[in-house]
């Protein structure tokens, strides 16, 4: 696929995508990668087809051969004020703009990056484009070791093992423990473990919760 863009002309064709949208905790990252022609990477495929190792080994393959490549994170306060779609492309943005030299062309997963960049989403495009493929992988990397992190600060949550994803372990915690402020209460099963105080509160900023559209950036 990234062949035939670069027949019509574009030589930095980057891909993109997003890791964490469906976790229940933490940020979503997103990763940019400008392969090179010259250095091919065999292997890449979408990350959650690779176990762990694999994945680590790819990731130090592409941060050496890659042209360029970036990875973004936006928090889960601002998933919870813009919702995670909008977070996922901005966090898609934030590492195309990252990417240094800059991607004459976009090859994204399924969605569009709010960028004045010629582009194309492809739907399942990490088992479909290499570039994609790199990208799901460091932003899957960096998410996991991100998991691992906060696992130290709160290890009764067990994010080392089903990093924030809603599991039946996290659930358990969830009801045990209460969420953290880390959490993404936007996301019911969160809300539901919240106790009714805290439910209420939440009930009502969303009722005062401001109209956003994409383009403005209210968080800044």
């Amino acid at each position: 696929m990234e062949r035939g863009v670069r027949a019509l002309g574009y030589s930095l064709v980057a891909g993109v995508d997003e890791a964490g949208r469906g976790s229940l905790f933490g940020p979503v990252f997103a990763a940019a990668v400008t392969l090179d022609p010259d250095r091919p990477i065999r292997g890449l495929r979408d990350s959650k087809e690779l176990d762990p190792e694999r994945r680590e080994e790819l990731a130090a393959c592409i941060r050496e051969r890659a042209l360029a490549w970036a990875v973004a994170v936006v928090d889960s306060f601002v998933i919870d004020r813009i919702n995670i779609y909008q977070a996922s492309r901005l966090a898609m943005k934030r590492a195309v703009e990252q990417l240094a030299p800059r991607a004459s062309y976009l090859l994204v997963d399924a969605v569009a990056v709010d960028l004045p960049v010629p582009q194309q989403a492809i739907i399942k495009g990490d088992a479909r484009c290499q570039a994609i493929a790199a990208a799901s992988i460091l932003a899957k990397v960096q998410r996991d070791a991100c998991m691992c992190e906060w696992d130290e600060v709160f290890p009764q949550y067990g994010l080392r093992r089903h990093k924030g994803y809603g599991t039946p372990e996290h659930i358990e915690a969830l009801v045990a423990y209460g969420p953290t402020m880390h959490h993404r209460f936007s996301y019911d099963p969160v809300r539901a473990a919240c106790p009714p105080a805290l439910r209420a509160m939440l009930s009502l900023r969303q009722q005062l919760h401001f109209h956003w559209e994409p383009g403005s950036a209210p968080w800044r």
